[in-house]
């Protein structure tokens, strides 16, 4: 193998920039040419590479999202469009590809699997929802954005008596809302794995009200509804006024943790080396700290299921 390719796609995060980094220096040390493919899929589609060398990853670490950019590209999911991509990247003479991204970039990584291009995945996903691995890239700097604007909101909130819903990114999945709620001493997180009951958190707020606690934090996983209506819903039965915070696409950026950097460089360089041994169509991921090998066809038909240690750690502190 002489040359390969790096691209992310789907939803951006913090940490991109440094796997891309670790995986370009690791190749070049082994003497691979390395070419990065512009706004994920679309740039197989369009041949829009670019060439990666030791100056073209110098200074990135430090910025959140990808520099490769990154889009959605419906034309990728045909079996005539995955054909193409690979008759593209074989034209430029890439002979291996690595995929940054969640459940459908991976998805997408498994289907050049099954047509025989060597791909390795590594998981990029703020939702930390990807089966078979511990943490995805961009989930701790993700937090960390959640806790620092909780942690300014619960000054306001304490400042006139009210009571704030913020909103936080999690369709399926209530990592972030149930995890930021240990962290930042909310009352309450809302999350999709868990059923429940509007009308006994409103008397559990008054009861609160009643004893001169005048003001709370709900966060709210985005997959459990719209925050705005939950707010209207019980705005006339918890005692004190109610606000609702969006955080949105906040969450996605900023200079990434230690840990997403650190996380970043180990799956850029185990990935290129998995490449250039032979070890095709895997997932890296994180396990006990170490880091591992998994099937994308695994990942992508896996579901990851609830930490029940931080849910039950969340009951225990009357979350």
């Amino acid at each position: 193998m002489k040359r390969i390719g790096i691209l992310t796609s789907g939803g951006d995060c913090s940490g991109m920039n440094a796997a891309i980094r670790a995986a370009v220096r690791t190749a070049l040390r082994l003497n691979l040419e390395v070419v990065g493919f512009r706004k994920g899929y679309s740039g197989l589609m369009r041949s829009d590479a670019v060439s990666l060398d030791s100056k073209a990853v110098s200074g990135i670490m430090h910025r959140g999202g990808t520099f490769l950019q990154s889009a959605r590209c419906k034309e990728f999911c045909t079996p005539e469009g995955q054909r193409t991509a690979i008759a593209n990247m074989q034209r430029l003479g890439v002979e291996g590809l690595v995929v940054l991204g969640g459940d459908g970039s991976l998805t997408g990584a498994l289907a050049l699997h099954h047509l025989g291009f060597p791909v390795i995945g590594i998981p990029a996903s703020i939702d930390n929802d990807i089966p078979f691995t511990d943490m995805s890239l961009g989930v701790d700097t993700a937090l960390n954005n959640i806790i620092y604007a909780v942690d300014c909101i619960k000054d306001t909130a304490s400042s006139h008596a009210r009571a704030f819903i913020i909103e936080v990114m999690g369709r399926h999945s209530g990592y972030l809302a149930s995890i930021s709620a240990i962290a930042s001493g909310a009352e309450y997180a809302l999350i999709p794995e868990q059923e429940f009951d509007l009308v006994e958190i409103c008397q559990q707020l008054r009861a609160r009200y009643e004893e001169g606690r005048d003001n709370a934090i709900i966060i709210l996983a985005e997959g459990v509804g719209q925050a705005q209506s939950i707010a209207e819903s019980i705005k006339d039965a918890i005692g004190f006024e109610i606000r609702v915070t969006v955080l949105g696409h906040y969450q996605r950026g900023g200079a990434p943790s230690v840990f997403d950097r650190l996380l970043a460089s180990r799956f850029g360089k185990k990935a290129v080396e998995f490449l250039i041994s032979g070890t095709h169509g895997v997932m890296v991921g994180l396990s006990c700290n170490s880091i591992i090998a998994t099937p994308l066809r695994d990942v992508v038909k896996g579901e990851k299921l609830p930490q029940d240690e931080m849910l039950r750690l969340a009951e225990v502190l009357g979350i």
